[in-house]
């Protein structure tokens, strides 16, 4: 076998060029929306994390943004905490919970599904962390219908 003659890395190296930029950094115009759905399950995945920070980056380049959690989207919006409500039991734990909140503290608005959180999931809406709306299962389209009569970007994501 050949000899390896490279050092290895080391902590605060640099494995790729994170600086450079191809795209321009797009802003949103004045009175654009943007919508970030979510049919996935928490902790299964990565993709609630990751489109609850596409969320906030769409906050940030100036889109009035909302998040629609259903189905099992919804269980993203439940608040956690063991061995009480809050308290992070391990490291990242309470990332949905700190995000979502995080979000919505930048002006964002969050909607859950009330018929995927209580036929669903068991959970009443006291179970949501406060800030998040509860919605009717038929506002769910219309709420998609609303965005795309705005000429929203929407962002949609399932995961089974």
């Amino acid at each position: 076998m050949p000899a390896v003659t490279k050092p290895a890395n080391e902590t605060g190296d640099f494995l790729v060029d994170y600086e450079e930029k191809v795209f321009e950094d797009v802003k949103a115009d004045p009175g654009e929306k943007a919508l970030v759905t979510f049919h996935t399950v928490a902790f299964e995945g990565s993709i609630g994390l990751v489109n609850i920070l596409q969320a906030l980056r769409l906050n940030r380049k100036g889109f009035e943004t909302s998040i629609l959690l259903y189905g099992p989207g919804v269980t993203l919006g439940v608040q956690r905490g063991f061995p009480t409500l809050g308290a992070e039991a391990f490291p990242g734990h309470l990332n949905f919970n700190n995000q979502l909140l995080k979000f919505m503290s930048e002006g964002g608005k969050v909607y859950a599904c009330r018929f995927a959180l209580q036929a669903l999931y068991g959970h009443g809406e006291g179970a949501l962390i406060p800030g998040i709306t509860p919605i009717n299962p038929l506002d769910v389209l219309d709420l998609i219908l609303l965005h795309r009569k705005d000429n929203a970007f929407i962002l949609d994501t399932w995961t089974l």
